[in-house]
């Protein structure tokens, strides 16, 4: 599979990074960026080595201005483009959404409708203080995914999601990070981003994989323990990552998951 001109993915030990390369339209995502995403994510979480994906622009400055509206005012007309279009948006998010492994939204600019979209499917979302973040379908008379809409209510609540759509206003950095939208902003952005990377590499990626399963079941309406989720409890107790970290704790020393991720 090879990178789209506009998308490329780059591995560098246990960190990929999924590059937006459209600095012209400020990483606008056009159909042809929508369709190829899904796969430079799986490509990522079906590499052993990959622990964790970073999305992020190429460049400094804009995140994701969203959609390409350009190209949505020639095709929009066209039911059979619009599904497609629908369809491909929505194998975007769920595949950040569902990934397996950590993922990581680094956001030093605007990150604007789709683009923000993109951003919240990840985990988490660092911010330098220029980053504004927007859903603005109420600006185009348009209406936001409910896929996407949830996973708007699941960062800010009910209210803000509400205050954020009906206005479609940009807010700063600093009232993301108030609302829950982003969960740090730093000055020093790659200091951030490789302070963060080290520790969430650090750690166990069974447990992490478990975490995430976890959570998204949550998510889904789980309320107690099944006997799958049971059955992962148990079963960490006889993993590898267990036996490395038990003996890390009794030796005093940092623990090694690298053989079990």
């Amino acid at each position: 599979m090879t990178d789209h001109p506009h998308l490329r993915l780059e591995t560098a030990g246990p960190v990929a990074r999924l590059l937006l390369d459209r600095p012209a339209k400020r990483n606008a995502m056009e159909q042809s960026m929508w369709e190829a995403l899904p796969g430079l994510v799986a490509r990522a979480m079906a590499d052993p080595a990959v622990r964790l994906l970073i999305v992020a622009s190429a460049h400094p400055g804009p995140f994701c201005a969203g959609a390409d509206i350009a190209e949505f005012a020639v095709h929009s007309a066209d039911p059979a483009w619009r599904a497609r279009n629908a369809a491909a948006i929505r194998a975007t998010q769920v595949s950040l959404a569902r990934a397996p492994k950590p993922t990581l939204a680094v956001i030093d600019g605007d990150a604007v409708g789709g683009g923000c979209g993109v951003a919240m499917a990840c985990d988490l979302r660092i911010a330098s203080p220029r980053a504004r973040l927007g859903i603005t379908p109420a600006k185009l008379g348009l209406v936001y995914p409910l896929h996407d809409t949830r996973l708007l209510v699941e960062l800010v609540g009910p209210a803000q999601a509400r205050r954020l759509l009906f206005s479609g206003a940009l807010v700063d950095a600093a009232e993301a990070l108030r609302i829950g939208l982003v969960q740090i902003v730093a000055q020093d952005l790659d200091a951030e981003v490789t302070a963060f990377a080290a520790a969430v590499t650090a750690a166990s990626p069974s447990s992490q994989r478990a975490s995430k399963a976890i959570i998204q079941r949550i998510i889904e309406g789980a309320h107690d323990d099944d006997a799958e989720s049971q059955a992962g409890f148990d079963a960490a107790f006889t993993g590898p990552d267990f036996a490395e970290g038990v003996a890390a704790f009794l030796a005093k020393r940092k623990p090694d998951f690298g053989a079990s991720a």
